[in-house]
């Protein structure tokens, strides 16, 4: 990737947040608004989305039917990674161009784009020039001035779990955070979430002010140790953490309302699927090493609940860093529960926790400058590594664990 293109992304100038759909829709104009002509399902929630988002274009690609597109945030390791078609990556190549063609008509126009307004739109722009028919789209923060949230009627708006994040942003209540949620829920379009969500009642009120088409939960689904259970019948699933079976749940309603997937289809897509860093667990070195981008307290409460149940007894160690917006006290209050030697590791990006500032938490708690060295060591049985995704793509870009 060109770094120039990545240095002006990650300026001061764009590397911002600045939540509202005007300049997103004014570059939109000034593009021919790439993003008509093609159909969308389009997912907000807490945690789960990136889950959901992965299961949905697994199926839609083993049903071969589509041109399938897929836009989701942030990246571990390189922007290419938020755009695919067809489960291929972008290119760099195609990313610079389409980048640079934005910036050239960001400046002319003064629209002052932001980092994510400036991804979303190279994310149109690219799915229209590979005639993608459906794009799964992710949203960046909240939903309501999501940029993401341009789209007029989509196929189907899904809700993952609720629960705080960004409360500075989107509110200090459920309620109000689910209402930020609902915002992608559009009138007369088919709306899907659960019961189970802390945001329901709220979800609910919103979709039928909008007068949406509620789709019905009509699925028995459980996840538990690389199984799914859907109906009482039996799939190999490989996403870990029975708390997968709520973006399980999710994405196959959604396919089943939309595609009716066969059987077939549904044993393939459950056994490819990937989602990295969420809960991925390899061997390595004689021990069990388990990656998870555990950045909120609820993240921090499926995390905990995982180890306890698949994990009891092992001697641990764990590693953890995450950015200082984020309500890390209730977190580590929570991944504390677990006996383990803790490490705290100050990344390197702007707005990252710092050690100075966590130090005096816990008495267990440890600085390490060097975490591929703590991973390397043979003193545990299982080695934790969580937290902000940004810290995760540092730790591993130059080194892959996997088998």
């Amino acid at each position: 990737m060109g770094s120039e293109v990545e240095k002006i992304l990650k300026s001061s100038d764009k590397f911002k947040i600045n939540l509202g759909l005007e300049r997103i829709k004014k570059a939109l104009e000034i593009f021919n608004n790439p993003q008509r002509g093609m159909e969308f399902i389009h997912v907000a929630g807490t945690n789960g989305k990136g889950s959901v988002c992965a299961i949905l274009e697994k199926i839609l690609l083993e049903e071969n039917r589509f041109v399938i597109g897929k836009y989701t945030s942030p990246h571990l390791f390189s922007y290419t990674e938020r755009f695919s078609v067809n489960g291929e990556n972008i290119k760099e190549d195609e990313f610079q161009e389409i980048c640079e063609e934005i910036f050239k008509k960001d400046k002319k126009y003064n629209l002052d784009l932001t980092e994510f307004e400036i991804l979303t739109l190279v994310a149109f722009i690219y799915f229209q020039r590979k005639n993608v028919q459906i794009a799964i789209l992710e949203t960046g923060l909240g939903g309501r001035y999501d940029a993401t949230n341009v789209i007029e009627k989509p196929l189907m708006s899904i809700i993952t779990s609720i629960s705080y994040d960004h409360k500075e942003r989107l509110g200090n209540t459920i309620e109000e955070i689910a209402y930020e949620k609902a915002g992608i829920i559009k009138e007369n379009c088919k709306v899907l979430f659960l019961k189970e969500n802390l945001g329901y009642k709220t979800l609910l009120k919103c979709a039928n002010e909008k007068n949406s088409i509620i789709v019905q939960d009509n699925l028995d689904v459980k996840v538990e140790n690389g199984f799914a259970i859907i109906n009482n019948e039996k799939f190999q699933f490989n996403l870990k953490g029975d708390f997968q079976a709520e973006n399980l749940k999710l994405a196959l309603l959604c396919a089943n309302e939309l595609f009716k997937p066969d059987k077939e289809t549904l044993k393939k897509s459950l056994l490819n699927v990937d989602w990295k860093f969420r809960m991925q667990e390899v061997n390595y070195k004689n021990k069990k090493l388990l990656i998870d981008a555990c950045h909120n307290p609820d993240g921090a409460r499926v995390l905990v609940d995982y180890i306890k149940k698949y994990h009891k007894n092992k001697k641990i160690k764990f590693i953890f860093g995450c950015l200082k917006n984020k309500e890390y006290k209730k977190i580590l209050s929570k991944l504390f529960e677990i006996e383990a030697k803790f490490y705290f590791f100050e990344f390197n990006w702007q707005n990252a926790l710092k050690y100075e500032e966590i130090k005096d938490f816990s008495p267990n708690f440890t600085q390490t400058k060097n975490p591929v060295f703590e991973i390397n060591q043979d003193d545990c049985e299982l080695c934790v590594v969580s937290g902000s995704i940004y810290m995760l793509g540092e730790i591993f870009k130059n080194f892959n664990p996997a088998p």
